[in-house]
């Protein structure tokens, strides 16, 4: 009977195949990343320049100025807004607000990100179908207007008013009423000495309510004057 043959080497354990594919593959991988790294500098500018100045950021060097082993500086500017100090701006609004209310006049803040909006309540502000502020509001939006001014914030103002059909011979709809009312106030930050170029008005008339008008209490809250106060710079 013949004799069976001594096996020479035990077999290699199951787990040794998978992990010797496992770094076949991690060797390709790092082989990918290598050739990858060889990149054409002109092409690396033009992507880089195309990337930088849709974010906002200034023109790079030329094409043929950019040598290997130079470092090419990025500058942007514009990507990321600095934010005005929100806390000293709302207290301003806070404090306006207060001499509003002590007239007679009511209104709200509301702040969203960046922006902060101080929302006032036309009736005791405007008499009804004229966009002349009363004697009483106008020393109040002048004192804001000259608080507001050293922080050089883009404001714009929205003029709303409630969906009542307009009777006057000045102003034929309601939207022509809500853009002279906004006009009419820029005028008052405009006569405070506030940077025009951050100034804006429009009208909104009756599209944009924030209540019903159905009732007295939700017309009331429609009619109004909004102060958007943009904090990034």
């Amino acid at each position: 009977m013949a004799r069976k043959k001594k096996q020479e080497c035990k077999e290699a354990p199951a787990w040794l195949t998978s992990f010797g594919d496992l770094m076949s593959l991690l060797l390709t991988f790092f082989i990918l990343l290598y050739s990858m790294s060889v990149i054409s500098l002109e092409k690396f500018n033009l992507s880089i320049q195309g990337i930088t100045e849709a974010f906002g950021g200034r023109k790079m060097v030329a094409q043929h100025q950019l040598v290997k082993g130079q470092k090419v500086s990025l500058d942007f500017p514009d990507m990321y807004p600095k934010v005005k100090n929100g806390k000293k701006i709302r207290k301003k609004l806070n404090a306006t607000l207060e001499k509003l209310r002590e007239a007679g006049i009511d209104g709200e803040i509301e702040a969203h990100g960046t922006m902060m909006r101080l929302r006032l309540f036309t009736d005791n502000m405007f008499a009804p179908g004229s966009a002349t502020p009363s004697e009483a509001v106008r020393p109040l939006i002048s004192d804001l207007a000259a608080k507001l001014k050293p922080s050089e914030l883009r404001m714009e103002i929205e003029g709303h008013t409630d969906s009542s059909p307009i009777r006057s011979a000045r102003f034929g709809s309601n939207w022509a009423l809500s853009a002279a009312r906004a006009v009419s106030v820029l005028r008052l930050f405009k006569a405070a000495g506030y940077d025009v170029r951050l100034l804006s008005a429009k009208g909104a008339g009756e599209y944009h309510p924030i209540d019903s008008n159905d009732t007295p209490q939700g017309r009331m809250r429609n009619r109004r004057i909004e102060l958007i106060v943009e904090l990034s710079v």
